[in-house]
Order: C-alpha cells, then sequence, then structure tokens
C-alpha cells in the first residue's frame, strides 16, 4: 500500500471577482504551485493519483444544515454584486459561481481518500482541496472555508465503515501548529451525539477541554520562531491522548499557518508548497530533515503546556501519571525570548516578513545539502534470515562486507571477536554504517551473534566516531555496559533502558530500569529518552536491542521509529541473531517509513517506575531543557 494524492483542477476556478484586501489571499495559485512543486521534486510520481468527486448533498447534510447547503447552491446562479453582498454577510469569505462546485469537491476529495484508506487501497494520502474547510460551521461559511470537509469525512468514516474511534487535527490561524483545530470543526463533530466518544479532536485556539474530547492549545505569538515548538506540543499534549484513544482513523487538517516563510497565516505560494511537499514525504515514509538551533522551550510556551495538561489531565490517564506542575507566571520567560512577532501593518510587518521570507530561503538551502540517501533502508543479515523475510520491496538486503583486514582490526581488541560468525557479522556491521554515514543508505538492521552484541556495540560507535559522526546517541536495551573508551566530551550520548537502576551518572551517561507496562514503557520513552534525543541533535543514532533486551516486537518497532526524527532518518539498529525474524521485519518497516504497530491496551505506569523517571528528569533537565516540556520533576500525578 502507497499514498494517495487526490485533487481535480476545477477546484481552481473559483477566484475574487472584485476588489479585497483582506480576501485577496485566498487565489487558485495555492493549489496550482503546490501541485507544480510536487512534480518537480518527483513527489507527485510517487503516489496514488485520485480524481476528487463532488460530494453529494446527502453527504453534505452529515454536518451542514439543510437551508445553508441550499443558499450555497444558490450562489451558482447571482450575479457579481449579489455574491459580494452574500459575501458580506460572513466573516473573511468571498463567493463566486464556482463556489458551490470547488466546494463539493474539496468535500468529496476527502471522503473518497476516506474510502480508499479503509479499502486498503493506499496506507495514506493527502487531498489537496480549495476552498479549505475547517472554519465553516453548521450554517456559515468563515474564513475562506465553505464545507467542513473534515469534519464530513470524519461523520462518513463512522457511517460508512463503523468506525468508533477518529481522531482529528487541525490547524488554526496565528498558532504554531501543524496539527490543531478551528473550533466549528469540533461543534460539527460534537453536535451529533452518536460522535461522543468516538472523535477525538485536537484544536490550537484557547487552552481547555471539552470533556476531554476535545483539546484546544495556545500557542503563544513569542513562541513561534522557537526551534522545539513541534516537539513542546507533541510530547507532552498530543501524543499521550493519541496513543491511549488507540484511533482507528487519523484525519489531519493542515493549513501551515505558521510554517517558515509564512507572514500571511497559510497563504505565502512559496512557504505553502514546501510545507505540502514536506508533508507528501511524511506520508510517503522518507524521514524528515533533523531540526537545528537551540533546543530550549519558551517559558510562556510551558506555561500553555501546562494548563493544557492542567485541563486535559482528569479525563486522560496516560496524562494524570506525567504529574500536573504549578501553572507557571505570564511573566516567566527563557533566555533569548523576544517580544511578540508586530502585527500586520506598517514597516515592523514587512521586515518581519522580510525576515520570513530569508529563513525560508535559509531552509531551503539547508535541505538541498541533505539530499535523500537512494536507499531508505538496508539489510545486513545472515544468508539464512534474510531470505525468509517478507520486506517492503524497495528494502535492500545487502550482501557487502567491509574489508577483511580492516574488519580484523577493529576486532583486535575484543576476544568476542576472534569467531568467524562475529567477525563476518562485524564486517556486515562495519560496511552498513559506512553507507550510512556517506549518504547512500538513511538506515539499517544488522544482526550478530548474541555474546558479541556489547563488542560489536562498541566498534560500532569507534568507527563511527572516527567516520566523522560528530555527536552519536546510542540507546541500548537490556543489561549492556558503557564502552570505558567512552568520555563526557559530548560526542556520544548513552541511553541505557534496562540499567539496574536509574541513574544519571553524567548528563551523557543515563540508565533506567525498563518498565514492564505500557504506560511506563511510553513514559520512559517520551518522557525522558525522545527529550533527550532531540536535545542532543545526534547525526546518528544507533539502536541495540542486546541478548534478553525484553522489549515486546511493537515496543521496539515505536522506539526505532521515533527516534528516525532527531537525526533525519540516519538509524543502525543492531540485534542479536536469536531474535526472531518478525523482530526484524517490523523494525525494517518502521524505518522503512511503515507505522509502528499497535502496543496493545494502555496499562498505567507503576508508582515506582513514575517516581524514578520523575527523579532522573529532575537530575538532568538543567542541562536538558527539552525535559521540562516532558511534565512535572517532582512527584508523579495520582491515578
Amino acid at each position: 500500500m502507497g499514498t494517495a494524492l487526490v485533487y481535480h483542477e476545477d477546484m481552481t476556478a473559483a477566484r475574487l471577482l472584485w476588489d479585497d484586501p483582506e480576501c485577496e489571499i485566498e487565489r487558485p495559485e495555492r493549489l496550482t504551485t503546490a501541485l507544480e512543486r510536487l512534480r518537480q521534486r518527483g513527489l507527485e510520481q510517487r503516489c496514488l493519483r485520485l480524481v476528487a468527486r463532488e460530494a453529494s448533498e446527502a453527504e453534505l447534510g452529515l454536518v451542514h444544515s439543510p437551508e445553508y447547503v441550499a443558499l450555497l447552491r444558490g450562489t451558482q446562479a447571482l450575479s457579481t454584486e449579489e455574491l459580494q453582498a452574500l459575501s458580506r454577510q460572513f466573516d473573511a469569505v468571498y463567493f463566486h459561481p464556482s463556489t458551490f462546485h470547488c466546494a463539493r469537491l474539496a468535500a468529496g476529495a476527502a471522503l473518497q481518500l476516506v474510502d480508499a484508506v479503509m479499502a486498503g487501497v493506499v496506507r495514506n494520502g493527502l487531498a489537496l482541496v480549495r476552498p479549505p474547510g475547517h472554519h465553516s460551521q453548521r450554517a456559515a461559511a468563515n474564513g475562506f472555508c465553505v464545507f467542513n470537509s473534515v469534519a464530513i469525512a470524519a461523520k462518513h468514516a463512522q457511517q460508512k465503515h463503523g468506525l468508533h474511534r477518529t481522531h482529528a487535527s487541525f490547524t488554526s490561524p496565528g498558532t504554531a501548529m501543524s496539527t490543531g483545530a478551528s473550533g466549528p470543526t469540533c461543534e460539527s463533530l460534537m453536535q451529533t451525539p452518536s460522535a461522543a466518544g468516538g472523535a477525538l479532536a485536537s484544536r490550537s485556539t484557547c487552552p481547555g477541554t471539552r470533556s476531554g474530547w476535545e483539546t484546544q492549545i495556545t500557542w503563544p505569538p513569542s513562541c513561534r520562531c522557537c526551534c522545539p515548538w513541534p516537539l513542546s506540543l507533541c510530547l507532552p499534549l498530543l501524543t499521550w491522548p493519541c496513543l491511549q484513544f488507540n484511533a482507528e482513523l487519523v484525519l489531519v487538517s493542515a493549513g501551515f499557518d505558521s510554517a517558515i516563510g509564512d507572514s500571511e497565516g497559510g497563504y505565502h505560494l512559496e512557504s505553502l508548497s514546501q510545507s505540502v511537499c514536506m508533508m507528501v514525504q511524511a506520508l510517503l515514509g522518507d524521514p524528515a530533515p533533523p531540526l537545528s538551533g537551540p533546543m530550549v522551550p519558551h517559558g510562556s510556551a510551558l506555561q500553555s503546556i501546562q494548563s493544557v495538561r492542567a485541563a486535559q489531565a482528569p479525563h486522560w490517564m496516560s496524562l494524570r501519571q506525567q504529574g500536573v506542575a504549578p501553572v507557571l507566571s505570564s511573566s516567566t520567560r527563557s533566555p533569548g525570548q523576544g517580544p511578540s512577532p508586530p502585527m500586520p501593518a506598517g514597516p515592523e510587518f514587512k521586515t518581519a516578513a522580510a525576515q520570513a521570507v530569508a529563513a525560508l530561503s535559509s531552509l531551503l538551502d539547508q535541505l538541498r545539502l541533505r539530499p535523500t540517501p537512494p536507499v531508505r533502508t538496508a539489510l545486513a543479515l545472515p544468508a539464512p534470515l534474510d531470505g525468509d523475510l517478507v520486506l517492503p520491496h524497495d528494502v535492500l538486503c545487502q550482501e557487502g562486507s567491509a574489508p577483511q583486514e580492516e574488519t580484523q582490526a577493529w576486532a583486535r581488541p575484543h576476544e568476542a571477536l576472534a569467531q568467524d560468525k562475529a567477525l563476518s557479522a562485524l564486517g556486515r556491521v562495519l560496511h552498513l554504517l559506512d553507507r550510512i554515514l556517506d549518504g547512500q543508505v538513511s538506515s539499517g538492521i544488522a544482526a550478530t551473534p548474541g555474546p558479541a552484541v556489547a563488542a560489536t556495540l562498541d566498534v560500532a560507535i569507534r568507527c563511527g566516531l572516527s567516520h566523522g559522526a560528530q555527536r552519536l546517541l546510542c540507546v541500548a536495551v537490556g543489561q549492556l555496559d558503557r564502552p570505558p573508551h567512552l568520555t563526557d566530551d559530548g560526542g556520544t550520548l548513552w541511553l541505557n533502558v534496562g540499567g539496574k537502576e536509574a541513574a544519571a551518572l553524567s548528563m551523557f551517561h543515563v540508565s533506567v530500569p525498563l518498565p514492564r507496562t505500557t504506560g511506563g514503557f511510553l513514559s520512559c520513552v517520551l518522557a525522558l529518552v525522545l527529550p533527550l534525543a532531540y536535545s542532543f541533535q545526534p547525526d546518528l543514532v544507533l539502536v541495540v536491542l542486546g541478548p534478553a533486551h525484553g522489549l515486546q516486537d511493537p515496543q521496539a518497532a515505536l522506539l526505532a521509529a521515533l527516534l528516525r526524527g532527531p537525526a533525519g532518518g540516519r538509524v543502525l539498529a543492531l540485534v542479536d541473531e536469536e531474535s526472531t525474524p518478525q523482530l526484524a521485519v517490523v523494525l525494517a518497516r518502521v524505518l522503512h517509513g511503515e507505522a509502528p504497530p499497535s502496543l496493545g491496551p494502555f496499562c498505567m505506569a507503576s508508582l515506582e517506575t513514575m517516581q524514578a523517571l520523575m527523579h532522573l528528569r529532575g537530575q538532568l533537565e538543567p542541562q536538558w531543557k527539552m525535559l521540562r516540556v516532558a511534565g512535572e520533576t517532582g512527584r508523579p500525578g495520582s491515578a
């Protein structure tokens, strides 16, 4: 299964027929430029192209009133003067004789995509639509939005496909979220009693909650240039409820309102088209480029996070176990936090817009300097094993090995690598590592005999550092000791999940016991491992599953999938040859960009686990500021 791209050229027909500075930014080029950029980048060619259909009036009625649908139907016969008069009755909207047709196509594209995903034709997809939809209400257009496509799609998924748990995420103007929500969509989803408990809506307009089914997140203007804002939101606020909710379908209404280079709220053509490309790449499974800049959350961001967590915690036990810290005062500021951005008027706004365009240009230059490797995932496994695996068709099962003399030189200090079997495995590991570091392969999986795992890991670390890796993150799962030659010079960060006790021997040497429950494992990964990993900003991530590592396959898959982010996809997973073939398959699939399998029912972490994690985070927080977004470090919340 692949990725669908749903589009129809008729959606470019509607356009502004009179002078209106507020509305002129919503123009057909928003679609044509995005589609042209997808073609230039070769992304459209990698998708299954679907031609959008019109939503029926019955389908529109899943969310909108019959009177409103009839009103929009009537716009097809109105004169320009009548259209302008009608437009003035709504907020930031204009109508055109083609608006009804275009809006039906936009809603129909969303329905078509839901049907394709639910039928197993594709794994995911993007509906490239116009006009947008998520601001429209049951009986009113709003903010250029006519029919609420995502709300209609959610209701359609529940009624036609029998889904019980749909998660809809949205973007609101003036926020810094790539997924959030605006009120009208949430209202549309919640108006029908059958939706209660069956739809989780995340929104980003004001702090609070509606019985736990709607998350509202304010993202302060002063934080929109803050590098770690996506992590600040995703780790503590979005990921926990989503994992506990265990949605059967996720719908995202992406407006790209605060993308780099966009001072118009989602309407800057270059920023918008690049954002669309990045989203399609993510859907296709391509690794996202690593974040750059200081990983320090702003004080006002922490205040918003804590406010939402406090409001949501009564409804989600996954948030309660993280603890709820006191809400920070509005005066709390992080070092370097500047004033709010200027309002859209006058020379200050023009200066800010120019700076935004320069930032976009700089980012695009960085992306060009980091081309996508020709091979996304490669396996270095013993021949009898790799022949029995059912893998994505373009996963490479490599046969190469490092030169024998080089392999022997690296192996010489380790008695465990003296045997032929271990030496051969080391040669495959070194060859795969070299291909990752020279940009030929993005990620890989290698196997080694159990008794040689620790020695092979030691060689991989030393080889990686000597072959160009400036910062190497090693996440070792199981009873694995840190190699004695590693120092605290900032070149390596050693995280041992499965150690005998929770300990921070230094800011670069951390050990934590392996939690036994789903909630405990997620707390360890989301509240400790990921904040540290993103703060460290590694060039390469080594994930090592030692003998008797204790992880179930879905847990190992989730860990590997999440660790693709910090290093832009450069992950090498090292496993014991005695591991099940299914482990190699699930790791290959997630490193190739597929979603990890479900962890199963959510079980709370033990009090002992949470106390150990919070104590450890409290020790490390002065050095690793991103730990501040993960929750309170003093005491666990009550269950």
